[in-house]
């Protein structure tokens, strides 16, 4: 579906995608810079132990994904209303408040309100992604999404580190740093940030039908390309949360890493995994098409997720780090794809639709894995494997590449029927030569209007 872009002066449209870069940046912030020191701080709250923190912990973790299942498709559904603006502001300005809230949060039930409101503020990557799409030509879409994961990959490694650095000064400094950088942001937006979507591609009306989780994951139902890959979104959800829920005991219980290890490769994941999307996804799916790197990135992940849940020793274990990193590949198509079967008015629905995904596997992915962990080293366990957990999410990648796959096919059949280019294809920009696409990144260079890389992860500064 052929979709108008709408048109934003040069050194505008160029503030606009690092103000998008930053608030995404700003985002993962908020997830990653209080990890070291939120479960102290909810240890020192509840008085009761590590055991009852733990409890805790897992109780928050939960509900803010089920907070964010909830809100990501309502701002999606008020950007297509209201406009891409001031959604983005509003929730930047309410991400600085609710941070002074943490900051200042004397007792565990106030801590978890402003939990609550962290998770109802912190989806505004939702209208990021619409925001993106509204301004950029459809074949150049995949870099553009690569460099908001190059944003995500970027938090990933910045958040923890300056959270645990922080967090040795004072447990509540974190909160408050992070307050500042959401300030800043919204200050910098409302003087610089364009709107992009005007009003004669608005949605008349806010229909609360469609923007509740279910209400807006019909979208998806009415499009067999849409359905197949929302499958396969889900599902690239629900294996990466192996990482976020058993990494760090498997890690232990296999290798013997400490926390500080643990913290390395960590950090090593974000700056492979950032690296990855900000820098490769611009360059490869120009030249070889959205469905084959989209499958290539599915089958990586496959393969690093063997090679970590059947490694022995530490060392194996790095080796699958980088084909991890290359599953990044996948993403960006999947979004691009699926942004070329919907009207402009319905962008916000869509990504709201697609966060919603996510939060929905962040409800149970968690507890399953968890489990899967348990059982594999369990002295009762017929299947004595400790990466089982791992093993798991390679299956589930199986079943979402072969879903990608048959998805892909369909597309192209219709496109061919409809006398179109088919969206999968690899597109023949006029302006990417062999040279200019070896040629090393230029930070004076709009990466949505070059076409060919994203904006370095390191050039926007809150």
């Amino acid at each position: 579906m052929d979709q108008p872009v709408t048109h934003v002066p040069e050194p505008r449209r160029r503030a606009a995608v690092a103000f998008v870069f930053v608030t995404v940046l700003l985002d993962m912030l908020a997830f990653g810079i209080v990890i070291p020191t939120l479960p102290h701080l909810i240890e020192k709250l509840a008085g009761g132990g590590i055991a009852e923190a733990a409890s805790w912990v897992g109780i928050f973790s939960t509900v803010f994904a089920v907070v964010q299942f909830i809100f990501s498709p309502v701002q999606g559904a008020l950007s297509d209303r209201f406009g891409r603006r001031p959604v983005i502001l509003i929730s930047n300005l309410g991400l600085a408040l609710d941070f002074v809230v943490l900051a200042l949060a004397p007792t565990l039930w106030l801590l978890f309100a402003g939990r609550i409101v962290l998770g109802m503020t912190a989806a505004s990557f939702t209208t990021a992604n619409a925001y993106i799409a509204d301004i950029t030509p459809k074949e150049k879409r995949a870099a553009a999404f690569g460099m908001l994961g190059g944003a995500f990959g970027l938090g990933f490694i910045m958040g923890p580190g300056l959270g645990g650095v922080l967090g040795d000064i004072s447990l509540r400094l974190p909160f408050w740093v992070a307050a500042g950088l959401a300030a800043c942001n919204f200050l910098y937006g409302y003087f610089v940030l364009p709107e992009s979507l005007p009003k004669e591609r608005r949605t008349p009306r806010f229909e609360l039908h469609s923007a509740h989780p279910l209400g807006a994951l019909k979208l998806l139902r009415r499009d067999p390309v849409l359905l197949g890959l929302g499958v396969v979104m889900f599902l690239v959800y629900l294996a990466h949360y192996v990482l976020q829920t058993t990494f760090v005991l498997y890690a232990d219980y296999r290798y013997g890493w400490g926390t500080r290890a643990v913290g390395l490769v960590l950090m090593l994941v974000g700056a492979c995994d950032g690296s990855v999307q900000a820098f490769l996804t611009g360059r490869l799916t120009p030249r070889f098409g959205e469905r084959r790197v989209l499958v290539a990135g599915m089958l990586c992940g496959i393969g690093a997720f063997l090679l970590m849940g059947l490694a022995d020793v530490g060392w194996v274990f790095l080796l699958g780090i980088p084909l991890m990193a290359l599953w990044g590949l996948s993403g960006p198509p999947i979004q691009a794809i699926m942004t070329h079967q919907v009207d402009p008015t319905e962008q916000g629905r869509l990504q709201g639709a697609i966060t919603s995904l996510g939060s929905f596997a962040g409800i149970f992915g968690p507890t399953l894995f968890a489990q899967i962990f348990s059982f594999s080293i369990s002295p009762s366990s017929p299947l004595h494997l400790p990466g089982l957990a791992f093993v798991v999410a390679a299956a589930l990648l199986v079943i979402g590449t072969v879903i990608a796959a048959r998805t892909m096919r369909h597309a192209s059949d219709l496109a061919t029927r409809r006398g179109e280019p088919p969206a999968c294809a690899a597109p023949v920009p006029h302006d990417l030569s062999p040279v200019a696409a070896t040629h090393p990144v230029d930070p004076d260079v709009d990466p949505v209007d070059a076409g060919r890389d994203p904006i370095r992860p390191s050039e926007p500064s809150p």
